[in-house]
């Protein structure tokens, strides 16, 4: 079957889903009565730096698909007069700055009331798209370079007004963890034509080492796709598995991504980030640095003692 481009070539990338209706089990017991997506890297949650990004990439309207136990990131984004008055009152208006630069955003919510997997959550956000090309950002990797990871894809869709999706190498014996691409030949440096995706090989199957990281731009007959769509992989409706299907009708390209990608989505990646973050956080970094100095001189432990030989 052959592979056609989108045919509407005028509409702008202006929307985004941010999914964030999953139970954080990795996070337990911090998860039980506080949205992950809301666990503090030193002092801004991680579900901020995702807005922060899609913000810095143009986007307008921003649709966060939530569950139970989310409210908080609603109260996160939203004014709280009490708090700005007290602020203001005493004269701190840095903090002031800070709070008032979460609230008014184009934000809208709405709720998976059955969590089925990522496309079941990208589903619930039909009626906000409608027939426009939108992305998809998830909140467990969070994408440091000059270039926002998401408006390099908008980028390349001005250019092949087609699905894009990020990707980035990673070891081989870890791809097991992630939806693969079979590229077939770049467009251009860092831009892949796809012959398949598969979401999480065998890592003797896999087609390659480059992983999809969290960051899609679809176009919108990924719903019609995704309405129909067979659960996949643990038994939920896989994203990857839906722009395979939409890969044999429309092309759908990769973009392989060059810049510093932090996995918040395990405990390790988590506070890797928060060292990392905190090194350039300009309150902190000079403590930290100096702690961490001083820690690894104490995991490394007193030098040995020199033997003193005795002369005969």
């Amino acid at each position: 079957m052959n592979k056609k481009a989108n045919t509407d070539n005028s509409k702008k990338v202006r929307k985004a889903i941010i999914p964030a209706a999953g139970l954080g089990t990795r996070f337990l017991p911090a998860t039980k009565a506080i949205a992950k997506e809301m666990l503090p890297i030193v002092d801004k949650p991680t579900i901020q730096f995702i807005v922060e990004e899609a913000l810095a990439s143009g986007i307008e309207d921003i649709l966060i698909v939530t569950g139970k136990a989310k409210r908080p990131i609603e109260d996160h984004f939203d004014s709280n007069i009490e708090l700005e008055m007290n602020l203001k009152e005493k004269g701190k208006d840095e903090l002031l700055k800070l709070v008032e630069e979460t609230t008014d955003i184009n934000l809208h919510f709405i709720r998976q009331s059955h969590p089925k997997g990522l496309g079941h959550a990208v589903l619930q956000a039909k009626a906000f798209v409608g027939d426009e090309p939108f992305v998809v950002m998830l909140g467990d990797d969070l994408m440091e370079d000059k270039v926002p990871l998401t408006k390099q894809l908008i980028n390349d869709y001005d250019e092949v007004h087609a699905s894009t999706i990020a990707v980035m190498k990673v070891p081989h014996q870890e791809v097991d963890k992630y939806g693969v691409i079979a590229p077939e030949g770049q467009v251009e440096e860092g831009l892949y034509n796809v012959a398949n995706f598969v979401e999480k090989p065998a890592v003797e199957d896999a087609p390659s080492d480059l992983a999809i990281i969290g960051r899609y731009l679809l176009t919108p007959e990924i719903f019609h796709i995704l309405e129909n769509q067979a659960p996949g992989a643990g038994n939920e409706i896989q994203l990857t598995d839906a722009i395979e299907t939409l890969n044999k009708t429309q092309r759908v390209f990769a973009r392989e991504f060059k810049g510093k990608r932090y996995d918040v989505g395990d405990k390790f990646g988590f506070v890797e980030t928060t060292i990392e973050y905190g090194l350039k956080h300009p309150q902190i970094k000079d403590d930290l640095k100096q702690y961490i100095i001083k820690l690894g001189k104490e995991l490394e432990g007193p030098a040995p003692k020199k033997e003193i030989k005795s002369e005969k």
